[in-house]
């Protein structure tokens, strides 16, 4: 099936398939075990389960089945069920055992759990800003300014936005302070980018439902959306709690599309490049909230100079061909474009096919 007819899946029990397949070929055996589990629900009276095999829309456009497998992580997590530690962990082999513990998990926390699929998940991930580092390098390389004023919609909890506090090796390219508790050194496939140096004046985003990550229940909500078997990510994620709980990172609650258009229409230094920004979350915004955010990039494009450059960065998925492609557009003289990198969605790693 073509990548862009999968996020097309209307049907539950093959969108449930085609996640739990995903969960496995990305290595997370136990989360696929457990997304398999909710199709042993079909014929359940629980509410949660109702609500799964009835929804109305893209399943997996709506990342529904990832968002009731984060509600069933969040039991571990919070020690209520601590037999599914041995579902993360391999221990539980047969699919049968789990598709019964998942059932009963599902009618014993109904009302723990419906709410989970309220929205969809905040995967917010520390390792995807490598991506955003290096075009920032790219960029510095004659192209714009070196001094960056950084914006992010679907901030979440903010981790990307803290991006200027932590410290990078880019295929052997370094940046960013080298004392930080956050170190990012992703896989670096191709040649490495520029060897800029880069700074940054400013960086705030705005997210529709932020999580606050100096509240430990909304940290621990936000973790429940990492597989368990990406230790890695999990302790990015401590990291950016500790950075977070010295300094919070500025965010907005606020619709994207109202949010772009105020900050667009801000002031702008001399000196700064403008950059807005976003990872793995155009998917989820109405299609006119996107046309808003374009006509306010078009415009505030044909506004920048050499002295006030504006650029967007974006490290989404290609419907088409399912890569996680970072793409950037630029101005002063007209919008240049390109496609710099394909990356792993979770930052494992980076190919780079910039100049």
């Amino acid at each position: 099936m073509a990548a862009g007819a999968v996020m097309d899946i209307v049907s539950v029990p093959e969108a449930i398939e085609w996640q739990a397949r995903h969960a496995e070929n990305a290595g997370a055996r136990g989360t696929a075990q457990v997304v398999r589990g909710l199709l042993a629900l079909e014929d359940s009276e629980a509410a949660t389960a109702r609500r799964i095999f009835n929804w109305q829309g893209l399943s997996l456009r709506d990342a529904m089945p990832l968002r009731i497998a984060g509600g069933i992580h969040n039991l571990l997590l919070t020690g209520e069920e601590p037999r599914l530690e041995d579902v993360y962990a391999g221990r539980m082999p047969a699919q049968d055992d789990v598709d019964a513990l998942i059932r009963e998990l599902i009618e014993t926390h109904d009302a723990r759990l419906m709410p989970w699929l309220d929205g969809p998940p905040q995967t917010n991930e520390a390792g995807r800003s490598a991506n955003f580092a290096a075009a920032l390098l790219w960029l510095a390389d004659g192209r714009t300014t070196a001094q960056f004023e950084f914006l992010e919609i679907g901030a979440s909890a903010g981790i990307n936005t803290m991006m200027g506090r932590y410290h990078y090796d880019l295929g052997g390219v370094t940046t960013g302070p080298g004392t930080s508790r956050m170190q990012i050194a992703p896989e670096w496939r191709g040649s490495p980018p520029p060897a800029s140096d880069i700074g940054f004046v400013d960086a705030r985003g705005s997210d529709i439902a932020p999580v606050d990550l100096t509240d430990e229940s909304q940290a621990l909500r936000l973790k429940s959306y990492v597989w368990p078997e990406a230790t890695g990510r999990m302790a990015r994620i401590d990291a950016a709690i500790e950075l977070a709980q010295r300094m919070p990172p500025e965010i907005e609650r606020m619709d994207a599309a109202d949010w772009v258009e105020q900050e667009l229409a801000r002031g702008q230094e001399d000196g700064v490049t403008r950059v807005l920004a976003h990872s793995i979350m155009w998917q989820y915004l109405p299609d006119t909230t996107q046309e808003r955010i374009e006509a306010a990039m078009q415009a505030a494009g044909s506004a920048a100079t050499k002295e006030r450059p504006f650029a967007h960065l974006s490290l989404e998925t290609n419907r088409e061909t399912f890569a996680h492609e970072l793409k950037v557009r630029f101005w002063p003289g007209g919008e240049e474009t390109a496609h710099l990198a394909n990356a792993h969605p979770h930052g494992a790693w980076v190919e780079w096919l910039g100049s």
